[in-house]
């Protein structure tokens, strides 16, 4: 399947004026997303952690992270965000595509909103609650 890339703008907070836009890959393989570390720090946004993570190569590297108002497709959500090296494709990970109800289609190459984000597993038995015990969840 060839790369797909959107557009997505990065601020610190919902309200701040400075932000981030660029082209970033969308990597269904990748939990959190990853921008530049320098252009991160420049619109606000400040480490809050580290965490341990498998790059591509299969090495592992301990990275910083930050969280980060994420918008694209116009929409918006928030999540982690990656203090990667300052050469860096910005990626953009699954779970802000989940959080946005945002599925690759790998057929035509785009990217595809779902008609409602699915807030519960898809039941295997019709009339059945998702959840294991009845009460729970939403």
């Amino acid at each position: 399947m060839g790369a797909i890339h959107v557009t997505v703008s990065l601020r610190a907070t919902p309200t701040a004026r400075r932000k981030y836009e660029a082209d970033f890959l969308v990597d269904t393989g990748a939990t959190d997303s990853m921008a530049p570390a320098k252009q991160l720090r420049a619109i606000g946004v400040l480490p809050v952690g580290k965490t341990t993570y498998e790059l591509a190569d299969g090495q592992t590297r301990e990275l910083e992270f930050g969280t980060a108002v994420i918008e694209f497709m116009g929409d918006i959500t928030a999540g982690r965000v990656i203090f990667g090296p300052d050469d860096v494709e910005p990626i953009l990970g699954v779970t802000a595509l989940e959080s946005t109800g945002v599925v690759v289609d790998p057929k035509h190459r785009t990217l595809k909103r779902l008609p409602a984000i699915p807030l519960k597993r898809k039941s295997t038995r019709p009339g059945r609650l998702s959840h294991r015990r009845r009460g729970r969840g939403l």
